[in-house]
């Protein structure tokens, strides 16, 4: 009997991590088929998946997302079988794809092209909200993946938004200013027919930062003729920063303090290994210092740094100076004796406490997740989106390790920019840092409670690491599908 590109493809995968468990040492954990290829998936959850590999099969990235998802609503779809299946499949190709080329000249005036993408996946519950991505990497796989990850984070926050996300493989590292410039506005000369504040809005992403967000704005205004403000909400200031920015990262280790407070813990004290040095990770390393916990790592695309001492706020500055002056980390070890770079690697293989990956998509996999268990990690709390493999999953699940998954831990940008919508509406622009955090923590603790009582309400103890990993999932698909019930096949 010939098999289905859904068995076909789990047969695949199950081979793939056959050949990785023979190789595994005994003394190790070891784990079994990863939970999303489990042949126990119920018969419409598996037409769901089966349905996405035969329509996008090369997009490795958003069908592990589906496959994740599909996972953690098989309860919801056993419940109400027949609508919300429909739902799901309606809700899994997105309303607009937008793919264009971007020519731009460089300093030598020498003519380039990159591809440019926006996916606004979905704008049932209202206007899309979404990151802009510049990375050689970037896709549509990529692009869909993150709009689907980012509606489903929306949906969680108590603000009325859609999700979207998109970018260029346009790679922005050593770029001038003006190549930078150049480079954005003919970006925004295909994108602007499809931005506004009542479309879609986007804000930073890997690759884009303040700066680049100014150059879109900007050629979006030239272009549009209207709408005053920026993509990200007005500027307001405190401290020097914009509260966008902070949001994010520091949400994550708010998240992260909710959690450990149901476990009988706090953070103050844990030893804490934190992936990426992006605009999240440096904000998470600043919050947890803040906290008195212990973040001893940071990494880049070419190794991770490790400060067994821990950094502090001064030792941060140091590191965002490393960042700005775009030099390597190792830079840091010649100024921080005891502080050691490693080549190739990351930095999973820590002691720690608690782990925060912020770097990138599957940054995370099953080996590394072995060596974060028997390193002593109890809880792990993702700054970037979808970090860990499926098999990486498992593994925590099997040792017990709870996960905060992104669209819920991730939760603090998209509250950020509510807030500031609600201020905006109210003429008051006033925003000190005490009604940042106090906001900001509110925020998170009704995402918290919303994804655990999603959890509860399909079976899910609170203990189980199953319960926030399906609970935020529930609790957004819900959100997103009861909307799309109101207003009909649209």
């Amino acid at each position: 009997m010939q098999m289905s590109a859904l068995e076909e493809h789990n047969n695949s995968l199950l081979h793939k991590e056959a050949l990785r468990l023979q190789t595994a040492s005994k003394d190790k954990i070891v784990v079994d088929k990863p939970i999303y290829v489990k042949t126990l998936m119920s018969k419409s959850a598996g037409s769901i998946v089966e349905g996405a590999l035969k329509r996008d099969p090369n997009e490795i990235e958003f069908i592990q997302s589906v496959q994740e998802s599909v996972h953690a609503l098989e309860r919801v779809i056993a419940k109400i079988l027949s609508n919300y299946v429909n739902i799901m499949e309606r809700l899994l190709e997105p309303e607009r794809m937008i793919v264009f080329r971007v020519p731009w000249i460089d300093d030598r005036g020498e003519t380039h092209v990159n591809r440019g993408f926006r996916v606004q996946f979905n704008q049932a519950l209202g206007p899309c909200r979404g990151g802009i991505r510049f990375h050689p990497s970037m896709n549509l796989s990529i692009a869909k993946f993150l709009g689907f990850q980012q509606t489903l984070k929306n949906a969680l926050s108590p603000y009325k938004l859609g999700g979207a996300s998109g970018g260029s493989d346009f790679d922005p590292k050593g770029r001038s200013d003006n190549e930078l410039m150049r480079f954005c506005q003919s970006f925004m000369d295909e994108m602007y027919r499809y931005m506004g504040p009542d479309k879609d809005l986007p804000s930073e992403e890997v690759g884009v930062g303040t700066r680049e967000m100014g150059y879109l704005f900007g050629q979006y205004r030239r272009l549009a003729g209207q709408f005053q403000g920026s993509f990200t909400g007005p500027r307001i200031y405190w401290a020097t920063s914009s509260l966008r920015t902070e949001a994010s990262g520091y949400g994550v280790v708010y998240f992260a303090r909710l959690m450990l407070a149901d476990m009988n813990k706090e953070i103050k004290g844990l030893r804490c290994v934190v992936s990426g040095c992006g605009k999240i990770a440096m904000h998470v390393v600043e919050k947890l210092i803040a906290c008195g916990a212990h973040p001893v790592t940071v990494s880049d695309s070419k190794g991770y740094l490790v400060d067994d001492d821990g950094f502090d706020y001064m030792k941060l500055a140091f590191l965002r100076e490393i960042k700005s002056q775009q030099r390597s980390l190792r830079d840091y070890s010649k100024t921080y004796a005891r502080a050691k770079y490693f080549d190739e690697v990351k930095p999973w293989n820590e002691r720690c406490d608690v782990a925060f990956p912020c770097a990138s998509q599957n940054e995370v996999d099953q080996a590394d997740a072995i060596n974060l268990v028997n390193a002593g990690c109890r809880l792990l709390v993702e700054g970037s989106n979808m970090p860990c493999t499926a098999e990486a999953v498992d593994v925590f699940r099997k040792a017990n390790v709870l996960i905060a998954p992104a669209i819920a831990a991730g939760a603090g940008g998209v509250s950020c920019c509510g807030e500031i919508e609600v201020l905006r509406e109210s003429n008051s622009m006033q925003w000190s840092a005490e009604d940042f955090e106090s906001r900001l923590q509110e925020a998170l603790k009704q995402t918290y409670e919303k994804a655990l009582k999603a959890a509860n309400d399909f079976g899910y103890q609170k203990e189980s690491p199953e319960a926030l990993l399906h609970g935020a999932t529930i609790a957004a698909f819900l959100n997103i599908a009861q909307a799309m019930t109101d207003q009909g096949c649209v």
